[in-house]
This record gives C-alpha cells, structure tokens and sequence, in this order.
C-alpha cells in the first residue's frame, strides 16, 4: 500500500471560488466603496479562474466545478457593476 495520497481538489479553484463570492457580496455597497472592493475582488478573482481553469484541465477535469461558479460569480459582478452596482445604489 502506497503512501501517496492524490489530490483531488484544486487549491486555487476554490480561492477563485472564495474570492468572487466576496467580490459579488461586497459590490452593491454604495459610494463607489463597491466598484472598489468588488470589483478589484472580481479582477483578482478572474486571474485565479485561469490559472485554476489551466490547472484543473491538466488533471483531466478534476477540481473544475470551483471553478465554473467563480467565473459565474465573477459575470455576477461585472454585470452587476455595469448596471450601476457600487456606484449609485
């Protein structure tokens, strides 16, 4: 019996993961304190979806699922901010 234990998460999916969330959470705060926060979290959070995306497609899909509600959270936001979200709410 090996020692070795696979991973089967991705790391970095689910900080993307966790990421956007706050960043879609944060947004509607008004003032532009939400296009700040919210959106900065969202750019950062974009960032980790492709590097988890690239990571998650070399282990054959494993780990991905974090990752496709990231990228939906982080539309969430974008199209949140697009509408007026953190600016005049």
């Amino acid at each position: 019996m090996s020692s070795y234990v696979e991973r089967r998460s991705n790391p970095t999916a689910w900080a993307a993961f966790w990421v956007a969330l706050l960043g879609l959470i944060l947004m509607p705060i008004p003032l532009f304190i939400g296009l700040i926060l919210g959106g900065g979290l969202s750019l950062v959070a974009a960032v980790l979806v492709v590097i988890a995306l690239l990571k998650g497609l070399a282990r054959s899909g494993r780990g991905i699922a974090p990752v496709v509600f990231a990228a939906i959270f982080v539309l969430l936001t974008w199209g949140g901010i697009s509408i007026g979200g953190g600016t005049i709410w």
